[in-house]
């Protein structure tokens, strides 16, 4: 198969590389190339996607897959299926959880789920992040119009998958690898005090090797991205045996957090995960259709020593994206 991939150089769109390259596929990677660098073995095609015609170096270039995962700009893609779109045998669309308009419904699925208005623009990150609650209905209502201009130029050969918390080796937000690298330090460990908190999450290289399969088997359609739904508390717990820690964990009431002026989710002073109860349905979607498409889940065992590999690389007592820095945790500590 001769994949290509629209990006390739970091995370999602370097795992799919690299699983299409695993498999002896033919892997190109057209991107700006300043991110960082294509597994070895893809070739790198520099494109520059905010120009009209940036996409060019690939002109007469056939594909039997593409996969796309342009994360917030229409135009990127409005301009990818313009030019590649009759070159193209299968397209893959990265799209995010967040395009669902109701957070508190436990149970959707994308055939249930109502979803954020379509924006047909472009933004950044900085954008996104600065605009706050409101960044949240930006990156999902462009993606919205994303999945839209797919699935109206590709029509049945669209495959649309809509990830939430993805983890691996090539995460760098913290979500997730800061528990494997914090119960790897040991000692007292803050955690939510929130027994009845769904979680989801779903490892890199299972999605890239869902996206793979899909290329392979012409599976189409659209499906969420995340795995079975655990308790919080169990799914922590579980990653402190896998990482084989002697970690005492402390729970704190979100009440409690709070006061200790601990932030939910992500971002400086935050407890990773933890979501308040309003949110229980964008983790706790129903992956029935998802894992009958043949989305595969690894132990969490697997995931967990993959992250904490990545966690080791990159120094346990780094500043973070996410999470409490030792300071910050005693100070929490010395409150409960």
């Amino acid at each position: 198969m001769r994949l290509l991939v629209l990006g390739g150089t970091i995370f999602v769109g370097y795992a799919v590389a690299a699983e299409a390259l695993r498999r002896g596929h033919d892997v190109v990677c057209a991107a700006r190339g300043e991110s960082g660098s294509v597994p070895d073995g893809a070739t790198l095609v520099k494109v520059d996607r905010d120009a009209e015609d940036g996409l060019a170096p690939l002109a007469g270039e056939a594909f039997d897959a593409v996969v796309d995962v342009a994360p917030l700009s229409y135009p990127w893609v409005d301009r990818a299926l313009r030019e590649l779109a009759d070159r193209a045998g299968h397209w893959t669309f990265v799209s995010t959880i967040n395009v669902y308009a109701d957070n508190a419904t436990t149970g959707q699925t994308p055939a249930t789920g109502s979803l954020v208005p379509a924006l047909r623009q472009h933004a950044t990150r900085e954008e996104m992040m600065a605009a706050g609650d409101d960044g949240v209905l930006l990156y999902g209502g462009i993606k919205v119009a994303g999945e839209d201009a797919v699935r109206s130029a590709m029509g049945s050969r669209a495959f649309v998958v809509r990830p939430g918390l993805v983890t691996g080796s090539w995460d760098r937000s913290d979500r997730f690898g800061y528990w494997p690298g914090r119960f790897a330090r040991g000692g007292r460990v803050v955690v939510p005090d929130v027994p009845d908190q769904p979680m989801q999450y779903l490892d890199v290289r299972d999605l890239a090797t869902w996206i793979i399969d899909a290329g392979e088997k012409d599976v189409v359609g659209t499906y969420d991205g995340v795995g079975p739904q655990q308790p919080l508390p169990e799914l922590l717990r579980g990653i402190a045996d896998a990482v084989g820690s002697d970690a005492e964990l402390v729970p704190a009431t979100p009440a409690q957090l709070a006061a200790a002026e601990v932030n939910p989710w992500s971002g400086p002073r935050s407890l990773p995960m933890w979501l308040p109860s309003d949110y229980d349905g964008m983790k706790s979607h129903d992956v029935t259709p998802s894992l009958e498409a043949g989305m595969p889940v690894r132990p969490l065992a697997e995931a967990v020593a993959d992250a904490l590999e990545r966690e080791r690389e990159l120094g346990l007592d780094r500043a973070r994206k996410a999470g409490l820095s030792a300071e910050e945790e005693q100070e929490v500590l010395a409150q409960l």
